[in-house]
């Protein structure tokens, strides 16, 4: 009686794996979510089953899950990079396609973070200054004449908005200063004059890389104007549009009033709402030095020393920006996930990094992904898009309470939605995974 019940219950969950096997009944993984994964009888770590039976039934490991996800239309017409990473055990988890070079898209911006927090640290401030050069006389009428020029000076900070402006205002009304008999100069020798990043495409919404941003545009001297006449201080002449260089940067001058913004309030907005301008001022203020202009090629630099104190030391990758707009940047799933392992072991960068990244179904550009199941709330990533190019790559905690880190590239997918339903499956394999 015994040895009968035990067939009973152990015919319908072997069935089930041999029609698996066989690939009857299985969706293709391109065309299924993580929530559906996680509600398949095989993949489920609790089978409804007599205690008896589990000593027959094989145990998919994530590698074994995850290569049926690669069974599917969409990894047969398109390539793809994986590979993840068991940062608490210090094991490889699974790894595919892990050396090939694919457009990261977005998930460029990690490379941009982990740099400038390797470099900068996270005290780091953006800073945009107000000087004058000249001198202030004072009136019989207890107004005051400012007798040279006003300088505003860029430090490419993207947070600088009204309220700072504001500030800039204010400032001069509590000198009294009414009159400025001189020029109202903006300083953009912070970086060089390049005002678009290199492999660019004409048709795409770029941001303009000026350092004398106000509320994210190149509107600057306009809006300080505007303010300044609204608050009756007059300018003798028009503001000139003056641009200078190395060469006539003032000198002899003194600060008025300073704003800053910490390099962690620039990053959540970097990365949460994957913001291209923010992080392309991150990828300038890396090389940032008051002797020379920053520019794109020592900022560059400065990446290809993190990569390679993250253990990467072939060349076989691509620097053209920090934000992954440019088609011409090219990374692999390992180098990510190298930089992932690397921010992990080094608690300076990974205490600003790790609360920047979105977390699924919460906020930021997943928040309207893996919204049920393991991943939520638990799947911390940087997501990335480009036409043809989908990419997924950060942490996530399994079932063990292992941190694991991963990176996902897909490249030549013809729809997005896909490639994501793909990225989400691998994560909810991953994330119920007790190895």
């Amino acid at each position: 009686m015994r040895k009968i019940l035990y067939t009973f219950l152990l015919f319908p969950i072997l069935a089930s794996s041999q029609r698996i096997g066989n690939g009857i009944g299985v969706a293709p993984a391109d065309s299924i979510s993580a929530d559906s994964i996680q509600n398949d009888s095989i993949l489920d770590d609790s089978l409804s089953c007599d205690s008896t039976c589990f000593d027959s039934i094989p145990v998919l490991s994530v590698k074994d899950r995850i290569e049926r996800l690669l069974d599917s239309e969409l990894i047969k017409t398109s390539q793809a990079g994986i590979m993840a990473y068991d940062l608490t055990s210090d094991s490889l988890l699974f790894a595919y396609n892990e050396r090939q070079t694919l457009r990261p898209a977005s998930t460029m911006k990690l490379l941009t973070a982990i740099t400038a927090l390797d470099h900068l640290g996270g005290d780091y401030q953006f800073s945009t200054w107000l000087k004058y050069r000249g001198g202030i006389t004072d009136t019989p009428e207890e107004a005051r004449l400012l007798l040279g020029d006003l300088i505003v000076k860029g430090g490419m900070d993207p947070k600088f908005g009204s309220d700072d402006m504001r500030a800039f205002v204010e400032t001069l009304q509590k000198m009294r200063i009414d009159t400025i008999y001189g020029s109202v100069i903006a300083d953009r020798s912070f970086k060089d004059t390049l005002l678009l990043g290199e492999g660019w495409c004409w048709d795409d919404k770029n941001p303009v890389l000026s350092p004398l941003l106000w509320n994210k545009k190149d509107l600057f001297l306009e809006r300080f104007q505007e303010q300044m006449a609204a608050a009756g201080i007059v300018v003798s002449d028009s503001i000139p549009m003056t641009l200078l260089t190395k060469s006539d940067r003032p000198t002899f001058t003194t600060l008025l009033c300073t704003r800053h913004h910490t390099i962690e309030q620039v990053l959540v907005k970097m990365m949460k709402e994957s913001d291209n301008l923010f992080a392309e001022a991150v990828f300038y203020n890396i090389s940032a030095n008051a002797m020379r202009p920053a520019t794109a090629r020592l900022s560059k630099k400065k990446m290809e020393e993190t990569i390679r104190r993250a253990g990467i030391t072939h060349s076989n990758y691509r620097i053209a920006d920090g934000s992954g707009l440019s088609l011409y940047n090219y990374q692999s799933a390992e180098m990510q996930v190298a930089l992932l392992k690397y921010a992990y072991r080094n608690s300076n960068i990974f205490e600003s990094l790790y609360p920047s990244l979105p977390i699924a179904g919460i906020d930021g550009t997943l928040k309207k992904r893996m919204r049920k199941g393991p991943c939520l709330n638990n799947v911390r990533a940087k997501t990335g898009t480009l036409t043809g190019v989908s990419s997924l790559a950060g942490y996530l905690t399994n079932r063990s309470g292992h941190l694991i880190a991963f990176s996902i590239i897909n490249q030549g997918v013809l729809r997005a939605s896909k490639a994501k339903a793909f990225q989400d499956a691998i994560c909810n394999i991953l994330a119920k995974s007790k190895e």
